[in-house]
This record gives C-alpha cells, sequence and structure tokens, in this order.
C-alpha cells in the first residue's frame, strides 16, 4: 500500500515504523507537522495515500483529512486510556505492565475505534529508555497488525463503548506532580519521579539559586548528605543526597527563563561549572573501578567485566551521545579490556542505545563550537581506530538498541555486529549536513560495498536491523526483548569463545588487516575524511551548524532528507 506516515518528528519510533512497514513492501512517505496543519493537507493531496499512520503526534490532525482517509494513531496506553500524558502515569503508578494502541482518529481525543493493541512490561528504567524499547516493540507490533488488517479488507476494528474498554482519562502531567521534595521524599520515590521525566521535560528544581531541569536518575548505594545537597560528581554527572540515601544524575537543563545561553541538555557537572567554577571544583570526584562489584548500586557509564574466556566492555550514554571526554575514557576502557587475556571482546551496553556518535549538545554549549567538533570528532576517531587495529581478538559490536552516524561506525569496525530486532540503524551523517568520519569510507563499503555504501549515505533513511542483515551491516540478530538481550548475548559470546575455529579466525584477521593496511593505510581514510569535515567546522555559513543548533534546542529546521516533508514555508 501507499502510507502517509504523520508525525511531529521523525523520532525513533517513527523511523522504526518507516523502516519496518517499507521492509514489508509498502510505499512509505513521511510529513512532519511542525507547521501546522497546512503541510500535512498538501502532503495528502499530493501523494494520495491508502492509509495514515502516525506513530507520534502532539498535535491534532486536520478533521477534513481524519474525515476523508483512514487515520491510524498510535497511543502509548492500553485501550481506554485517554491523555496526552500516558508513560508518565505508568512510571508513576508503579504499573508492572503498560499497553499501546493503535486507534482510528475522530472528534475525541484517543476514542476512536480500536484497530490493534499490545501490552508490554514496565521494567525500572526511564521514561525515554522504556519508550524507544519495551513501548516501541509493542507499538511496531500493533502498527504492523493494523495495517495487515486494513489491507485484508474484513476486519472490523471494535468500537470502545459499551462496557469495553474501561475509560480511564489521565490529565498532563504536570511539573507540580514531578517536583522533589528532597527533605521528605524517599529514594525510590525520587527515582520515580526522575525516571519519568528522564529525557522529557526533565524535573523542574532549583539548585544554586537558579531553576534547572534535572534528566535521569540512578541510586548510589554508599554516598550520604543532607538532603537535597550535592555531595559528589563523577564523569560530569552530579550525586545529590535524599533522605535515606542518595541519587546520580546525569544531566541538567537550565530554564530558559534564567537567560543561560545555552538552555539545553548537557553534563550536569558542565551546567554547574558555567555557573560557578569554584564550586563545581570543590565537590569531590568519587571515582570507581572499571571492574565493580556485583553488588554495588551505583553509576558508572563505562563497566568491564570478564565472564570466563570473553571480556565485555559496556557503556550507556544519555541520548546514545559520545563527548570528547566520553570518548576518550570509553578509548582508554578499552585499552585496559585489551590488556585482560580474554579472546574475545564483546562492546555494548545492556540496553537501549549502543551510540549516535558525537555529542552534539556539548559542542553547541562549547566557547568554540568548530574546535570542539574537531575535538570530538577526533576522540571518536582514535577510538573507531583502535578497534579496527585490534588483531589479537575478535571483537562483537552488540546493539541493544539504535546506532547513528559515528556510533554506527564504531559498531561496523567490529569483526560482528550482533544487533537485538527492532533496532534501528542509521549509517549516515547527512541530515546534520556533514561527510563524516570514523573511518567509513573503509568499513561501510567494506561490508555492504560500494554502491550499496554510497545508497545509504545519500538516500540518509533508516535501516531496520533485518534489512540491516540483508545488507551485510549485522551478522546475528538477536530476537529478544530489551531485557532478555544482555543475557542472551553472554550465552552467545560464551559459544563464540569457545568455537574451535577460534584462533583460526583471529590469525585470518590479523592477516587481512595487514593486507588492507598495505592496500590502502588507515590513516588516508583518516585524512581525507578528517580534510572533509574540517572544513565544515571552520565554515559558519555550513549547513551543520543550524542544523546543529536547531536540533539541540529542539527547533524547527530545513531538512536535509530526501524523503521527508518538513512542512517548511
Amino acid at each position: 500500500m501507499d502510507i502517509l506516515l504523520v508525525a511531529s518528528a521523525f523520532n525513533s519510533l517513527c523511523q522504526r515504523v518507516y523502516a519496518e512497514l517499507s521492509d514489508q513492501g509498502h510505499t512509505v512517505d513521511v510529513v512532519l507537522a511542525t507547521h501546522g496543519p497546512e503541510p500535512v493537507r498538501a502532503a495528502v493531496r499530493e501523494r494520495r495515500p491508502e492509509l495514515i499512520v502516525a506513530p507520534m503526534l502532539k498535535s491534532a490532525l486536520p478533521e477534513d483529512v481524519w474525515r476523508e482517509h483512514v487515520c491510524l494513531i498510535v497511543h502509548p496506553g492500553p485501550p481506554g486510556d485517554r491523555g496526552p500524558s500516558s508513560l508518565d502515569w505508568a512510571i508513576a503508578e508503579d504499573a508492572t505492565h503498560w499497553g499501546v494502541t493503535v486507534l482510528q482518529a475522530e472528534a475525541a481525543m484517543d476514542a476512536g475505534v480500536v484497530w490493534a493493541s499490545e501490552t508490554f512490561p514496565v521494567p525500572a528504567t526511564g521514561k525515554s529508555d522504556l519508550y524507544r524499547n519495551e513501548a516501541a516493540d509493542a507499538a511496531a507490533a500493533a502498527v504492523r497488525l493494523a495495517v495487515r488488517r486494513y489491507a485484508e479488507g474484513s476486519y472490523k476494528p471494535r468500537p470502545q463503548t459499551g462496557d469495553w474498554p474501561t475509560v480511564v482519562w489521565r490529565d498532563y502531567f504536570r511539573q507540580d506532580r514531578r517536583r522533589v521534595d528532597w527533605a521528605h521524599d524517599d529514594t525510590a520515590t525520587v527515582l520515580r519521579k526522575l525516571r519519568g521525566a528522564d529525557s522529557q521535560p526533565g524535573v523542574l528544581d532549583e539548585l544554586l539559586g537558579r531553576e534547572v531541569f534535572l534528566h535521569g536518575g540512578h541510586p548510589e548505594d554508599q554516598l550520604r548528605g543532607r538532603p537535597g545537597d550535592l555531595i559528589a560528581t563523577r564523569n560530569g554527572a552530579v550525586c545529590r543526597a535524599t533522605r535515606d540515601g542518595a541519587v546520580w544524575i546525569p544531566e541538567l537543563r537550565p530554564r530558559r527563563s534564567t537567560g543561560d545561553p545555552a538552555p539545553f541538555r548537557r553534563p550536569a557537572a558542565t551546567v554547574l561549572a558555567s555557573w560557578t567554577p569554584e564550586y563545581a571544583a570543590a565537590l569531590p570526584e568519587a571515582t570507581v573501578p572499571l571492574e565493580l562489584p556485583g553488588d554495588r548500586r551505583t553509576w558508572s557509564d563505562i563497566r568491564y567485566r570478564q565472564r570466563g574466556d570473553t571480556g565485555f566492555l559496556s557503556f550507556a550514554f544519555p541520548g546514545g551521545a559520545m563527548s570528547t571526554d566520553q570518548c576518550r575514557r570509553l578509548l582508554a576502557a578499552y585499552e585496559y579490556a585489551l590488556a585482560r587475556p580474554t579472546p574475545v571482546l564483546v562492546l555494548g551496553g545492556a540496553r537501549d542505545f549502543f551510540s549516535n556518535g558525537i555529542h552534539l549538545n556539548v559542542i553547541e554549549g562549547a566557547a568554540d563550537p568548530g574546535a570542539e567538533s574537531r575535538d570530538n570528532l577526533g576522540a571518536m576517531d582514535d577510538l573507531v581506530e583502535a578497534v579496527l587495529r585490534t588483531t589479537d581478538r575478535l571483537v562483537v559490536a552488540a546493539l541493544a538498541g539504535n546506532a547513528a552516524a559515528g556510533g554506527a561506525m564504531l559498531a561496523l569496525a567490529a569483526d560482528e555486529v550482533w544487533c537485538r530486532t527492532g533496532a534501528v540503524l542509521n549509517p549516515h551523517y547527512r541530515r546534520m549536513g556533514l561527510y563524516g568520519s570514523e573511518y567509513w569510507t573503509y568499513s561501510l563499503p567494506r561490508r555492504a560495498g560500494e554502491v550499496t555504501a554510497h545508497r545509504l549515505t545519500t538516500e540518509a533513511l533508516p535501516v531496520s536491523a533485518e534489512q540491516a542483515a540483508r545488507l551485510g551491516l549485522v551478522d546475528r540478530l538477536v530476537p529478544t526483548g530489551a531485557g532478555e538481550f544482555a543475557p542472551a548475548v553472554e550465552i552467545m559470546a560464551a559459544g563464540l569463545a569457545a568455537s574451535p575455529g577460534l584462533a583460526a579466525r583471529i590469525t585470518a584477521k590479523s592477516a587481512a588487516r595487514r593486507a588492507d593496511e598495505e592496500r590502502r593505510p588507515l590513516a588516508e581514510y583518516r585524512r581525507d575524511e578528517l580534510a572533509r569535515m574540517h572544513a565544515i567546522f571552520a565554515d559558519p555559513t555550513a549547513p551543520y551548524h543550524a542544523l546543529r543548533s536547531a536540533f539541540v534546542r529542539k527547533q524547527p529546521s530545513a531538512s536535509v532528507r530526501p524523503l521527508v516533508t518538513e512542512g517548511a514555508s
């Protein structure tokens, strides 16, 4: 069918729905409703779709559109749940399970006939992680089922009338419900509030006399202090005492009304240092070893552990972005892992993002964004090069979630890529106005071939895990839920480490690297890529700077995606 996706942003769920419906043979276009209803009307007139699907829509569809066309709305709540803050309420109420409903648009919000619904478990994780994983798995399955039912033509969608379903209206989840009472809330309550707003909108609070949004929350089992006080920092995060413990907060976002020139999410310690350098410098750095004991409950964005003959280097950075500091620390941890006698090394977090490449928020907040761009890219290149030059063991990139740009190239630098079904890859840079680096001109054609590499980087479209496997970007698909991915990878890694042909594979890998180096040294790929990138960074008129600023500040911008209609006037 010809399907038009209407969305408020081409976010992770919209990308996944686009990729998976395209895999099923549908012709899929996308219009972003960022400039009111007219672009949506225009897209409908131009494309004349057989079906309209809204995976993520913050505004109502124009009435003339939903009256004249079947429009399916993805609502992140079970049948009968109504309101704009469904996942927020699920986390606040400690729900163990929740649901996604695909319903037909009509005048009353979330009240249309139901085409499909799915349930999913709610683990103790942040809302954005939940949205990209368990909720997205359920939403994608429900959309596929609803589209199939509509295409077959015999299914009668179920009206929300009579005794089914039980209707529950949930108001917008406002900041007064999120606010932390540091003197009285226990740690579990504080964590629940922080996790319910980890990406958006954050928890409004006050620090050092300024209003700020807190983003992310993780427990701390040892540090203690007076409730509400900042008591330590670690790798850019801050630790804040509760009445019965403490929590780690990785990021802060100054409120726009404070006049801060960088009112967007950045590492918490960086924001504090921009306000009062002396205060930030006085906070103690609570260091922890890479190999943490299994019974510790504390936050660390990089960890190493060994199981038998396999090393596991895990990392989890907010939003998947990797700053200069994070890249350098991860490289140091990688070198630590290489010093351990393991024939197999697995890279990647237990769940959610693998990596999205350089940290645009940190770059945008820097005194010289061009210089920080160069530093961040250089640090990312150093990390990827270290993986490419590892010849004494097999390196596995385990993608629990999405990977994009330089993060996708970090994965492709490994010997094998294992990817959870449901993850989305964006192996390109064009949407941010960049040529790209991280040795993509070596790694991408090596796996997919020159023709496919050119198509992927010029079309700049999301690729499903299944399509990535068909293209040669992924070696093994892991068909599990988000919570089961890490245990599955551990079993697979043990099997790889015990495989009889492992030593021969490592020897062949070393010989192949030497042959590739003789054919064309890695240094030449890096030199040519960086020449293009540095020219962009140094040019104040390059689209990258405007696209980066708009992305970080969540402002509409002209898109470089050939498929997606932004609706710009």
